[in-house]
């Protein structure tokens, strides 16, 4: 849905000044699928850029580089590009720097124009005080070792992974535009910001003339909506598309843990290097009840529980993409199934009903 928003003119393009920009994330639709490639993928734009991104994206928070070994992780990379799948998510913390470092072997073997890849950056990364934070010599030196890591000459998106109350907004976002000026980055993002440092940044953004934020990655799934309320409208005023992490909520929404009964081997939640952000009410008994009742419908959809649980966030126009863990290939090839999946009134009233917003 177009709305009244145009960014500002980038120094270099004067061009721009009389193009017109429509938001929210524009579905792209189906593209001709690349060699090799076995799925009909859709993608969307990344917010209101003219990025075009899988509307599934591979992650690697807690997998690669750490609980999952180097082989299957090529495996699910290759399992990913098969599928359509077009962008993938990291950051200079996972693993510490591990996750980077796998992707960037992995990686070698693909046309670079095949691939959007984002990292991100403000995590410690060291023992020192300058080793965190979005200060400018934070997230200059981070970046350098990002692309070091990953082998690549830039990132797509370059995402601040939290916001820093100890920096000078102007100073994290001029950074970040020398980046963009300099070829290191292309866009940049956000995770997690309140919708209040959203909207003030957008404006020292629009006032300097700086390079505008296209993407916001928040936590978002069926069991989790707080962002509807203020940053999806926050965002989607601005151009700022979402990429969701946890959109099955670390594979609750797939229905595989069962009330009153421990965790199944060799999933998350059995996991001591995987688990460890998971226990906080997802396994209670009364939430996998909840959970358990999302099964009919997704048999009446004719999806599998997680489609289901992707394919509800993706009926957001304000959503680019959603972000998928995997630790087998075929976990990702029934992720992208949910591609394209539209659910009927019926079913998102449902869901609205056990889980309200």
């Amino acid at each position: 849905m177009p709305v009244a928003y145009r960014p500002p003119v980038a120094r270099h393009d004067a061009i721009a000044r009389s193009l017109p920009v429509h938001i929210g994330v524009i579905n792209a639709g189906p593209q001709c699928p690349r060699e090799g490639v076995t799925a009909t993928m859709e993608y969307r734009r990344l917010g209101a850029s003219g990025l075009k991104v899988s509307e599934v994206c591979l992650g690697s928070w807690l997998t690669y580089g750490g609980a999952v070994d180097d082989k299957t992780a090529e495996a699910c990379v290759d399992k990913a590009f098969e599928m359509g799948i077009n962008f993938f998510d990291t950051a200079n913390v996972y693993a510490g720097g591990k996750a980077e470092e796998v992707w960037g072997r992995i990686f070698r073997k693909y046309d670079r124009d095949d691939y959007v890849i984002a990292t991100k950056v403000f995590f410690p990364m060291g023992d020192g005080p300058n080793d965190r934070g979005l200060s400018r010599k934070h997230i200059r030196e981070q970046c350098d070792r990002s692309l070091k890591r990953l082998g690549l000459d830039y990132v797509d998106l370059y995402q601040c992974h939290r916001y820093d109350e100890t920096t000078p907004l102007e100073e994290t976002l001029c950074a970040l535009d020398d980046l963009v000026s300099a070829g290191k980055v292309l866009y940049i993002g956000f995770s997690e910001w309140p919708a209040s440092r959203i909207a003030e940044a957008v404006g020292i953004q629009q006032r300097m003339g700086l390079d505008r934020f296209v993407s916001s990655q928040p936590y978002y799934n069926i069991m989790g909506r707080h962002i509807e309320k203020e940053v999806m409208p926050a965002c989607h005023r601005a151009g700022i598309g979402q990429i969701v992490f946890s959109p099955l909520a670390q594979g609750v929404l797939t229905g595989k843990y069962t009330p009153g009964q421990p965790p199944p081997a060799g999933t998350r939640a059995a996991d001591p290097n995987q688990n460890m952000f998971l226990n906080r009410g997802q396994l209670d008994d009364d939430m996998l009840r909840k959970v358990q009742q999302l099964r009919p419908l997704a048999e009446r959809e004719g999806l599998t529980m997680a489609q289901l649980a992707l394919a509800w966030i993706l009926r957001r126009e304000e959503v680019s993409s959603v972000i998928v863990g995997a630790s087998r290939p075929e976990q990702i090839a029934d992720n992208a199934g949910a591609s394209g999946k539209k659910l009927s009134p019926e079913t998102l009233e449902e869901i609205d009903r056990l889980f309200p917003a």
